[in-house]
């Protein structure tokens, strides 16, 4: 499955009222180095997991509204949301490794 570009309009949608279960949002910017770094990680994950999440990206630069409702300082900020509800959060570049544990441990 592919990674989806949001926007605010359709987040509720996307995520919050998603049948999809697991959704985890990749809050970024284009000029964001890590950003750009965890993308292809995202991608990755996306393939492996198939079915079983749905990856979604919001630019902040773009969509200021999603990342202040859920408290969003950093980028890349992931969340996790669980039937609709955030679960989990990490802030910051991470491996394939370590994201598909977090992803795991949430579900």
């Amino acid at each position: 499955m592919a990674v989806l570009e949001i926007t605010d309009q359709t987040f509720a949608q996307e995520v919050e009222a998603s049948d999809a279960g697991t959704v985890v949002v990749d809050f970024w910017a284009p000029w964001c180095g890590p950003c750009r770094m965890i993308a292809p990680v995202l991608d990755e994950v996306a393939q492996e997991l198939g079915d079983q999440i749905k990856i979604v990206k919001v630019n902040v630069d773009q969509n200021p509204e999603t990342p202040g409702r859920f408290g969003v300082m950093g980028i890349p900020t992931l969340i996790l949301f669980k039937n609709g509800k955030m679960v989990s959060k990490v802030t910051g570049y991470q491996p394939k490794e370590a994201l598909l544990q977090w992803i795991n441990e949430a579900k």
